[in-house]
């Protein structure tokens, strides 16, 4: 695992960048798809809301984690591995979401809208078809328990450890969730816009997305395992964290304002 920065101000930016990042997510795309679609059907007041009330319950339990890791941090010392294995275990999902995509990209019909797919939604089966705030807000609470929360955690311990205590991991966790909850909210009021629509625009906008997606997946996991294999790229991107999820963010960011000028466009007339 990588320091963080050493002053408090690029910390924080490079926090809040990373929870936009993560709200970028195939598996966070794929859920708060699935359940805005439901909703959209059964209460359609909610569906666009899904997104915002998902991150919301994801970063609760990032905040709730932090917390108790930045307490016990002067006890407990990250062990060299965990990164190793969180790299290790990142890589794998993330070329995993990139060709899953890809492949639903290519396999889509000319009249169907692409739909993300993802690895965790897919594991808590019927949960993604809830209609109920609280229960859209525990489904995201659901995908904090992962690996991938717990590598969060322990770099907000550690930040908290060098600038302070656990007031600083707090600030943090709360950044990391405004991150995410900007991505993840804009997400969803995409989705319930994209799906009242089934058009020729709807369709092509959902092919931007998704081959995006799938392409950022891959490279990000081929960097991470270009920068374990090679020392010289490990050595050369450290200290460049924020300067690469901002460029990861912004490419993003761009194709999803892209699929959406696509989206709004009037329908053409067959």
């Amino acid at each position: 695992m990588q320091a963080p920065p050493a002053d408090w101000l690029s910390l924080l930016l490079l926090t809040f960048v990373l929870g936009m990042k993560h709200g970028f997510d195939a598996d966070h795309l794929a859920t708060i798809d699935g359940l805005t679609r439901h909703n959209v059907r059964v209460r359609p007041a909610l569906a666009r809301y899904c997104g915002t009330l998902f991150s919301l319950g994801h970063g609760a339990v990032v905040m709730a984690i932090a917390l108790g890791v930045s307490a016990a941090a002067g006890q407990w010392a990250v062990p060299q591995w965990f990164g190793t294995l969180g790299a290790l275990i990142s890589i794998g999902f993330l070329a995993a979401l990139g060709m899953l995509n890809l492949a639903a990209v290519l396999r889509a019909g000319p009249d169907q809208v692409v739909q993300p797919v993802g690895v965790k939604g897919r594991l808590l089966g019927s949960l993604r078809h809830v209609s109920n705030p609280l229960a859209v807000a525990l489904v995201g609470a659901l995908f904090a328990l992962s690996f991938d929360t717990l590598s969060q955690a322990a770099f907000f311990a550690l930040a908290a450890t060098q600038f302070g205590g656990w007031q600083h991991a707090l600030v943090l966790a709360l950044l990391f969730m405004l991150g995410m909850l900007l991505t993840d909210g804009i997400n969803g009021l995409w989705i319930a816009r994209l799906i009242r629509r089934a058009d020729q625009t709807a369709r092509i906008a959902s092919r931007v997305m998704g081959l995006v997606v799938a392409g950022v997946s891959l490279l990000v996991a081929a960097f991470g395992a270009a920068k374990l294999l090679l020392p010289g790229v490990d050595a050369w991107s450290e200290g460049r964290e924020l300067q690469f999820g901002a460029a990861l963010v912004a490419v993003i960011a761009l194709s999803f304002l892209a699929a959406m000028r696509l989206a709004r466009r009037p329908a053409v007339a067959a």
